[in-house]
């Protein structure tokens, strides 16, 4: 940020915060009080709604328990449930049964069910006899709220608060469900003030309410929700329990208003504060931006490359104390640029020195294993050593050609990575096998089978390089005397995608794991938990497979194993006599 800049803003803050800070205080108590206000009339609102419910609640119980007495009391009615003798007439009076008793109790819907949720009586519908509504019982006695249950009539349909009763007859229990309408003229009664709105909102799995036709943006400066269920019928029929709210809300628009008039005058007063702050600070910036414009042209001339600026300046006041000062800081770059310089070179120097120790002793591990093995042969069954010279031949001279490519490549300054086939399976054969016998640990291999081949585009040796560091760092977590695991090698092609095929293989122990903070750092170079490790391989692995053009990544947690995830691109050119 420049001088200039500095004045300004400092002139600004100095006369603007002041004046912000009051305003933002004026506006926030008048919302605060408003809003409060708003809580307040909706707070009242809710809590009368919850008391008239709890009241037409037991007005409905109460009519459902007379309802049940006389059930209870009418032979004829009792006469009609024994399916066996029942007369036709007894029928036709329990069907109307259900019809007469919400009449003369003024419900506005009642169902009359049997043990198996079937309707034996209905207020609404005389044929509804024998309907199955499974759940509907079970929904009302079992919830802790107010129930509400959508009703279908002659005329239409409503929903209904709706409470259940249960009637006992000998061995038979039967449930009266009844209830009053609950529709918007019901919910309109608590509407006071023509800004309050109560809604019925169902919930979605969140139990956020979910959008609707009757939600409106314009309400929301204070919101009370009370819980109640909604028995729904789902596409079986089956009655399921469905969360909703009755929701009481203020309206957003008196605040909007006021707030609206507050910010008006708030900010006719700031601008002018504002240009008079402005006016000010440039006048002191136009008194002392000179010398400092001059300071700060010289300062970006300034480079490692460039350190000879000269900062002389024959002033004796606080301008020529800074350039003398910054003189003095152009000699002291100077000297420590040279220095910087020698320290990168011997870090560089140094980091090329581990990687090529690292790749060396991956390489000398199968022509160790090879020669301890034939020193054994040579000690316990040395009739046996030229067949077992012949048959680990191979490992030896595969090690031997590695360390020879290895050494092609770091005679070059920055070797680059070849474009050619790879055979996945075989490489991985080969690593396994130079591998040899490793102490507590069985490697096991899962490889995909043509077709397609497992060919990857990319550089055999760089493969051959990513798998050994990945493999041998999967045998290490099995190290310290701990109980013996397994390390397991698949390949897989996947298809599909943005990067067309990839070659997958994955490299999965049953170790130790790791957990989140090993996780972050396990591609970080030099950083390792193996003792005398050097902590370069996985950052090895990292930067061949980004060389390669693959994908890299790893799933780990305590106590449950590590699996690396290796993408290789595919090679998407068919290849004749394609290795398998």
């Amino acid at each position: 940020m420049s001088f200039r800049t500095r004045v300004l803003t400092a002139f600004v803050l100095l006369v603007l915060l002041p004046l912000i800070g009051f305003g933002i205080g004026i506006r926030t108590i008048v919302r605060d009080r408003l809003t409060a206000q708003y809580e307040r009339r909706v707070a009242q609102v809710l809590a009368t709604l919850e008391r008239d419910l709890a009241q037409e609640t037991e007005t409905i119980d109460d009519r459902l328990q007379a309802i049940a007495d006389a059930f209870v009391a009418d032979n004829r009615l009792r006469r009609a449930l024994r399916a066996a003798d029942a007369r036709d007439a007894d029928r036709a009076y329990l069907r109307d049964f259900a019809g007469r008793a919400m009449r003369a109790s003024g419900l506005a819907m009642l169902f009359v069910l049997d043990e198996n949720e079937r309707i034996v009586s209905s207020g609404h519908f005389r044929n509804e006899y024998g309907r199955l509504e499974p759940g509907l019982a079970r929904g009302l006695q079992e919830g802790d709220t107010p129930a509400l249950l959508p009703v279908r009539t002659a005329v239409g349909q409503f929903t209904a608060l709706a409470r259940a009763d249960s009637i006992r007859l000998g061995e038979r229990r039967l449930t009266v469900v009844g209830g009053t309408d609950f529709g918007r003229g019901f919910l309109e009664r608590w509407e006071w003030d023509e800004n309050v709105s109560v809604t019925l909102e169902p919930l979605d799995e969140t139990n956020e309410a979910a959008p609707g036709p009757d939600r409106s943006p314009a309400v929301g400066a204070a919101v009370r929700a009370m819980p109640v269920t909604i028995l729904e019928a789902d596409g079986t029929g089956q009655r399921m329990a469905r969360a909703a709210s009755i929701r009481a809300a203020h309206a957003v628009a008196p605040l909007h208003a006021v707030t609206r008039s507050v910010d008006r005058w708030f900010f006719l007063g700031l601008l002018t504060t504002g240009v008079v702050a402005i006016l000010l600070a440039w006048w002191l910036w136009m008194r002392l931006s000179r010398p400092l414009a001059e300071l700060a042209g010289k300062t970006a001339a300034l480079d490692l490359d460039a350190l000879d600026v000269d900062f002389a300046m024959d002033r004796a006041d606080e301008v020529g104390v800074l350039s003398r000062g910054l003189g003095a800081m152009a000699g002291r770059l100077r000297l420590s640029a040279a220095r910087l310089r020698e320290a990168e070179r011997r870090v560089a120097v140094g980091d090329m020195a581990r990687q090529v120790n690292h790749d060396i002793k991956n390489g000398l591990a199968p022509i160790r294993n090879v020669l301890r093995h034939l020193t054994e042969v040579v000690r316990d069954r040395p009739e046996e050593l030229p067949t077992v010279f012949r048959e680990r031949r191979d490992t030896f001279d595969g090690g031997l050609a590695y360390l020879e490519s290895l050494a092609s490549k770091y005679a070059q300054l920055s070797p680059g990575l070849a474009t050619e086939p790879c055979d996945v399976n075989a490489i991985v054969r080969r690593v396994v096998g130079n591998m040899g016998t490793v102490p507590h640990a069985t490697i096991q291999t899962t490889l995909a089978s043509p077709p397609p081949p497992l060919v990857a585009r990319g550089d055999v040796l760089a493969v051959q390089r990513v798998l050994e560091n990945v493999l041998q760092n999967a045998v290490q977590s099995f190290g310290g005397g701990g109980p013996e695991g397994t390390v397991t090698v698949s390949t897989d092609v996947r298809s599909g995608g943005l990067d067309g095929s990839v070659v997958r293989v994955i490299v999965a122990d049953t170790g130790r794991g790791m957990d989140q903070d090993e996780l972050e750092r396990v591609f970080q170079d030099f950083y390792t938990t193996t003792p005398g490790g050097t902590g370069l391989g996985l950052s090895i692995v990292r930067r061949l497979v980004g060389d390669l053009g693959g994908r890299l990544r790893v799933e780990s947690a305590p106590g449950s194993g590590t699996r690396f995830i290796i993408d290789l691109p595919a090679w998407s050119t068919p290849i004749e006599g394609a290795p398998s």
